[in-house]
């Protein structure tokens, strides 16, 4: 198989996911994994996490950018900054209450030191899953999030995102939406590799979402 145009981290995951799961084939030959872009700010990459929430990717991307130029410096945010913001600006620009507590709830853990980001890259997905959901605001997925794309952890998999479940769905073909603990433990067989796994089932159901406009 041709993947000459993979990112050479991409390619080593593909071709191992194939080695265990020939069934995959189609989607490897379907879609294009990009490279995943440098997020250095571990305070930007959670306040995206929670703006997009529940949003579609296009609304999420429009809030977010209207929340980013509130500030002068945007490519780089400051916990200091945030936690002084007018709640009522916040909310001006499409964050719900709810949401503005949960940024906030984030800048302050950076302020306090609450959290020990400094040392993230020394911990296991499992216990930085643990630090940030002590955070109110952040769930699980949002921690999942953080992990794929900030961190780039390869053995990720967010089985009760609804993204994921429809791309599982369409491409085994389910009569229903397959519970989060029925592609949990399918997602098994693609360990080490599963935040890759779950890339290839948003774009199928990124796929089917065009389709219906």
């Amino acid at each position: 198989m041709n993947l000459k145009n993979t990112d050479p981290k991409v390619n080593k995951a593909i071709m191992y996911l194939i080695n265990v799961d020939k069934r995959i084939k189609p989607l490897v030959k379907s879609y294009h994994l990009e490279q995943l872009d440098s997020e250095k700010s571990y305070l930007k990459s959670l306040v995206r996490s929670i703006i997009f929430q529940q949003l579609s990717g296009r609304a999420a991307k429009t809030i977010f950018d209207r929340f980013m130029a509130l500030f002068l410096e945007e490519k780089n945010l400051n916990a200091n900054e945030i936690l002084s913001l007018d709640s009522a600006l916040m909310r001006s620009v499409g964050i719900s209450s709810s949401k503005v507590n949960y940024i906030k709830n984030i800048a302050k853990s950076f302020v306090e030191k609450s959290i020990d980001y400094p040392n993230f890259s020394k911990l296991t997905d499992d216990q930085i899953i643990e630090s940030l959901v002590s955070i109110k605001g952040v769930g699980r997925w949002t921690a999942q999030m953080f992990l794929i794309f900030t961190l780039k952890r390869p053995d990720v998999f967010p089985e009760g995102d609804l993204g994921v479940r429809k791309g599982f769905q369409l491409f085994y073909n389910l009569e229903d939406l397959p519970s989060s603990e029925l592609i949990l433990k399918r997602s098994e067989v693609w360990s080490p590799y599963r935040s890759f796994m779950a890339r290839y089932f948003w774009k199928v159901s990124d796929d089917i979402e065009l389709l219906r406009r």
